[in-house]
């Protein structure tokens, strides 16, 4: 028997959005995007690079965001994942190193080099990061400072795309944020037929007690191994669906 084509919720911000959809239709599932954050550039950021020896990144957002304010490209960066370290050459930068996809093995890649840093670590990043790089970096005796420069925003799925969900049989997660967006969107729905595939396991905690078909967690923090969750679980037929009725609210 053929296997199912499965629609899959993008969920991240754009950018990010488009590029994943691209790659999940590549791989023969049918992506619909619609972005649970927005990334908003505050408009008054300002970057002192005075004393900084390197640049650690968290997310491609940082990097473009960092891009958009200063021409500065002649610095190290440290990168979370290999998706940012991408995004960080693309934008212009050449001494770019990246560890493991989590804040965590960014930390030690930066601490292993610390002999040769002379000056902070700058993070430039969102109001809200998902994780402390900066605690990290310090607990281990490296100086480091945080900058912000965006803010990621709520933005929740329309009433019209909502009722489309009976459709829909994956939820791509890539951040905390937008899991939590998405506990709170689709509070008292109908959704015991979506599989929600997490990149890490702390994505995954606030989905976790969503009544689901399943919530998966991807082996390691980078979106590879997101991506071939996707065929994975348990499989949704059409039948399924069917049983299932219609969309259901409850108060």
């Amino acid at each position: 028997m053929a296997q199912e084509t499965l629609t899959v919720w993008i969920t991240r911000a754009e950018p990010g959005a488009a590029a994943t959809a691209r790659r999940v239709a590549e791989q023969g599932w049918r992506p619909v995007v619609s972005p649970l954050l927005e990334i908003r550039p505050l408009p008054d950021a300002r970057i002192d690079l005075d004393g900084v020896a390197a640049l650690a990144f968290t997310s491609a957002n940082g990097v473009r965001a960092f891009a958009e304010i200063s021409p500065v490209r002649d610095i190290r960066v440290f990168a979370v994942g290999s998706g940012t370290a991408e995004a960080a050459k693309i934008a212009g930068f050449r001494q770019v190193l990246f560890a493991d996809g989590d804040v965590e093995s960014l930390a030690a890649r930066i601490a292993a080099r610390r002999s040769e840093l002379r000056g902070v670590v700058l993070n430039p990043g969102a109001a809200e990061p998902a994780g402390d790089l900066v605690g990290a970096l310090e607990a281990v005796g490296v100086e480091a400072r945080r900058v912000v420069l965006y803010e990621a925003v709520v933005s929740p799925p329309t009433a019209e795309f909502l009722e489309r969900l009976p459709e829909l049989d994956v939820v791509l997660l890539h951040s905390p944020r937008a899991a939590k967006a998405l506990a709170v969107a689709l509070r008292g729905r109908e959704v015991s037929h979506l599989r929600l595939v997490c990149l890490s396991g702390n994505v995954a905690k606030p989905v976790v007690r969503m009544k689901v078909r399943e919530v998966a967690r991807a082996p390691f923090p980078i979106e590879a191994a997101l991506l071939n969750l996707i065929g994975r679980g348990p499989s949704v037929t059409p039948e399924n669906r069917r049983r299932q009725g219609t969309l259901k609210q409850r108060s």
